[in-house]
């Protein structure tokens, strides 16, 4: 992450990041990435696997309270029922393509049939969620393998986290131009404790002239400017059938350390849907936009395992932040999703690919564009 990211671009304002401004700010969340490019004669792959471990690996079989949240279901996350039937997330979080969601799957398992002790003898339902990368990617060749996966997990760490075409993000498309992998961080104070709300996302929504930027609609302009351009990189090959701009879905994983309860959880990826309005999207019929929150505050609560015989029962002791005191963290669920989605942008680059090509945003052109409306005001 050593380029400039949207905040040293002025196209990002307020709120107080954490040391990273990335969701490896919250104490002990892990992120790995395995990212698969390959060019051939008749096959372009441009498709991994990202890993998000919300415990480290350390932590990796003590669960945590979560909740989820669809804006809109045409997409995939396994595991997502039982995290609305328990209210606790007990498995990394991988994100990848599509048609890749079995192998990451199967590989998740076999990570954790390794590494955390115990896991051979419950039930496994891991988290993998995925948005559609077939414009840049040959998905129909299923190149993600469970190797793949435990690879991303294995490569899990934290401090600072790349972005852009990396892991899971890396044949994505956001508001037609280059899409992937992105974050950012909000520190937040409550009362005389400071806490981190923390946002990850693969992005691959919107169509272009809905891009806002600072709540400047920008993206009208830059379709037309794309458009009058020859030789224009964003459209596709020849003959080729596309799904329209605006398809594709964004994953979002929200990690904090305040204590919360798992409807607070439910109710912090509710907020995701308001940080991605601020940056122009309607939500496509044709996007899969799926939201997950946890806290890794209260360790040791909420497990889910089977009891051995004559054992005592043991309640469940845990703390949370007073409903009533919520607003700061959805504030920064809604400040924090919005910077990831620019983050993404900003740090792509003009990409060809399987069906299509498409270019990296065009930084310095937005920043004119947000100059000049400022002069007009």
């Amino acid at each position: 992450m050593s380029r400039a990211r949207a905040r040293d671009l002025g196209l990002v304002r307020g709120g107080i990041p954490g040391a990273h401004n990335a969701i490896t700010d919250v104490p002990g969340v892990e992120v790995g990435y395995t990212t698969l490019i390959e060019d051939g004669e008749a096959v372009v792959v441009r498709t991994g696997v990202t890993a998000i471990l919300p415990r480290g690996r350390a932590g990796a079989g003590t669960p945590v309270a979560a909740g989820v949240h669809s804006l809109n279901g045409n997409g995939e996350m396994t595991g997502s029922v039982w995290i609305a039937e328990s209210g606790s997330l007990g498995t990394p979080v991988l994100i990848t393509n599509t048609h890749s969601v079995g192998a990451a799957h199967e590989g998740a398992i076999r990570w954790m049939l390794d590494t955390v002790p115990g896991a051979a003898d419950q039930w496994l339902l891991p988290v993998v969620a995925e948005t559609w990368d077939g414009r840049l990617n040959d998905i129909n060749g299923l190149h993600v393998r469970p190797r793949h996966a435990v690879a991303a997990l294995d490569a899990a760490r934290s401090g600072v986290v790349d972005e852009g075409a990396v892991g899971g993000g890396t044949g994505m498309i956001c508001y037609g131009f280059k899409g992937g992998s992105g974050t950012a961080s909000r520190r937040v104070v409550l009362g005389d404790a400071e806490y981190t709300v923390g946002v990850f996302l693969q992005a691959n929504f919107g169509e272009m002239s809905e891009l806002t930027v600072r709540g400047e609609p920008v993206g009208s302009v830059l379709k037309n400017e794309v458009a009058a351009e020859s030789g224009d990189v964003a459209s596709s090959a020849a003959g080729s059938a596309t799904p329209p701009q605006g398809a594709g879905s964004v994953i979002v994983v929200v990690a904090t350390d305040a204590p919360l309860l798992p409807g607070q959880c439910t109710a912090l990826a509710r907020r995701v849907s308001l940080g991605l309005a601020r940056t122009g999207t309607a939500g496509s019929h044709f996007s899969g936009d799926i939201f997950l929150a946890f806290s890794t505050a209260n360790p040791g609560a909420l497990a889910s395992r089977f009891p051995a015989e004559g054992e005592e029962v043991v309640l469940d002791e845990v703390r949370a932040v007073p409903w009533g005191r919520m607003d700061p963290l959805y504030t920064a669920v809604v400040e924090a999703t919005e910077e990831a989605v620019l983050n993404v942008l900003v740090a792509g680059e003009d990409m060809a690919g399987h069906r299509q090509s498409v270019r990296g945003l065009p930084i310095e052109r937005v920043r004119e564009l947000l100059e000049e409306r400022a002069l007009t005001r």
